[in-house]
């Protein structure tokens, strides 16, 4: 294996040069309840995630993205938000968010939070008054309560589906229904009445005010419904999204609504970022640097590009890439559709293969082509990963911002023989809903070999992991060149220290063999076989980092199947 690990080493940028960081960022996403136990509770908190922020900056990011870690009844992991201005307590206090903030800025790093708009939680003080003041009541009018239909008002108002299964209606003690697209722990908000509005720019500028650098928003295409909430005249509607234009999902309505949150950004300074010292109030100084990162899911790359006009949000998540098979000629088809459709709006394209909802890449690509992001079988493990640390390498080599989820440098796999009694995701117990498997990427992840937790904490952890976590533990890859946290050291510090990487919104395509993805970018060459065959190539220069194994001859060179090279001119 020919490999050149001596990229530069890690510089921290000085403070606050970049208000347009995030055109080329890495960003890295936290799932606070899995990533570290600061009090030994066995549950992630903010003091672990604040004790981990040096391994973060080693790493290479950009920014770090933290999923919710508001009051909460972890109805649905804390997308159920009771108090979006308060933190839970299982994760600690609004002096550790501080703390996480200040010490991240000094480092180096930025802070994305995530904002939950559509829905709040059923023991969010709004909800609970309107079920206490009946119908008719103002506080109902901010969320969808509406009367059943049938002679008694049996039956619910529409015929929506949840995402999680069953009907998007829970009917309560009078006899009104009200809507919840997700869980009925989660009822949706109404975006047509002007207190829900004035709450959430104000929420927006509590967490400004605390120093965030922005906020990834969840449900961005789901806030506005199409009005009178009519029928959609067929069942199976989970089937649907993604690919069809949904009543209560990418209505044109929610554009006006993230046109006046980007105004509100715009009034707040770039914090200061880097190790003179995290000033977080910026007087005099340029306004920029604080983004919005829109998760909207739309039937195509050119409706998603919407969201990210040069009013409205920053960057979208591209689920398009997320969900494409490890095959040159599909790949290529959703690299140049994203990269088309984002062009047009000044917006960088984003490259994701993991997340918090979908089974972890280094599981789908060990397992047959064609099923679906929500898996239960680990299929084969060698085969995954060699495809997982091929993809990733392409993907770090696209431009535009990519985002990297907890535990994939470390080449994690799902965990799919997770006992059904220790699983928490709603969906799976919801009849037809997701798959509900999404446990099996949320598994606190490994930091040392040995321990009760492999370094995750002093006790144990709130989902179980497998024997063997500690031999893909940080502790047990560190220092180790064939190693997959190497492999990914290894490619951020080259990605931040070549200009041609990062961000951008071309590519040059090579002529290459079938199976072979290669294109240019200055002089910087990336070669990706997606078959499981060698491969010969015209020599494209040296080599600068690879997955897989490469044969070099005086004229040409041979890739070993699931393989991708990065090559200096």
């Amino acid at each position: 294996m020919t490999k050149d690990l001596a990229a530069p080493a890690v510089t921290v940028a000085p403070t606050g040069t970049d208000p347009e960081w995030w055109r080329g960022a890495v960003i890295y996403q936290v799932y606070p309840r899995s990533f570290a136990d600061g009090n030994g509770d066995g549950t992630g908190d903010l003091e672990g995630i604040r004790s981990r922020l040096p391994y973060l900056k080693e790493l290479g990011v950009d920014a770090v993205w933290l999923s919710p870690f508001y009051a909460s009844p972890q109805a649905d992991g804390g997308y159920d938000v009771a108090d979006y201005r308060a933190i839970d307590p299982m994760f600690g206090t609004l002096l550790d968010a501080d703390a996480v903030l200040r010490d991240a800025h000094e480092l180096g790093l930025r802070i994305i939070v995530d904002l939950v708009p559509n829905h709040s939680s059923d023991q969010h003080d709004w909800f609970q008054r309107a079920l206490r003041e009946g119908p008719g009541s103002a506080l109902r009018e901010r969320y969808h309560f509406r009367p059943g239909k049938g002679v008694h008002g049996q039956l619910p108002p529409n015929d929506w589906e949840s995402i999680f299964g069953g009907p998007a209606w829970t009917r309560v003690e009078d006899g009104e229904w009200y809507l919840h697209l997700f869980a009925p722990e989660q009822p949706d908000f109404n975006w047509e009445h002007p207190a829900v509005r004035d709450e959430f720019r104000s929420i927006l500028r509590f967490w400004l005010d605390m120093g965030v650098d922005g906020f990834r928003v969840d449900v961005a295409h789901g806030l506005v419904k199409a009005a009178g909430l009519p029928d959609i005249g067929r069942s199976g509607q989970l089937k649907l999204l993604g690919n069809d234009t949904m009543p209560f999902f990418d209505q044109d309505g929610v554009h006006e609504i993230y046109r006046s949150w980007r105004e509100i950004l715009g009034e707040y300074p770039e914090n200061r970022i880097g190790p003179e010292g995290p000033s977080l109030e910026g007087r005099g100084r340029e306004t920029g640097g604080r983004i919005l990162v829109a998760e909207a899911w739309t039937p195509t790359v050119e409706r998603t590009a919407h969201y990210v006009r040069p009013d409205e949000m920053h960057q979208a998540f591209n689920f398009q890439y997320l969900g494409t098979h490890w095959d040159a000629a599909e790949l290529r088809a959703v690299i140049d559709a994203s990269l088309a459709a984002m062009r047009p709006v000044g917006a960088p394209a984003t490259w994701v293969l993991s997340n918090h909802d979908v089974t972890r890449h280094a599981t789908r690509f060990a397992n047959p082509a064609g099923l679906g992001t929500q898996l239960r079988t680990p299929g084969d493990r060698a085969l995954g990963l060699r495809r997982a640390r091929a993809a990733t390498l392409l993907m770090l080599a696209l431009p535009g911002s990519a985002y990297v989820y907890q535990g994939e440098e470390l080449g994690l796999p799902d965990v799919t023989d997770l006992p059904d009694e220790v699983r928490q995701d709603p969906s799976f117990w919801r009849a037809a809903g997701q798959d509900g498997f999404r446990d099996g990427c949320r598994v606190p992840i490994p930091w040392t070999q040995e321990g009760s937790s492999y370094g995750f904490g002093g006790g144990g952890s709130w989902l179980p992991q497998p024997q063997g976590w500690g031999e893909l533990s940080v502790q047990a890859q560190s220092g180790d060149p064939d190693s997959t946290l190497e492999l990914y050291r290894s490619a951020l510090a080259l990605r931040r220290a070549r200009p041609e990487l990062g961000a951008g919104d071309r590519i040059e395509w090579l002529t290459a063999p079938d199976g072979v993805l290669a294109f240019r970018r200055g002089d910087f060459v990336c070669t990706a076989n997606t078959t499981g065959e060698r491969v010969r190539i015209p020599l494209p220069g040296r080599v600068l980092l690879t997955a897989g194994e490469v044969r070099l001859g005086p004229d040409d060179a041979e890739l070993a199947g699931d393989t991708t090279v990065w090559w200096a001119m």
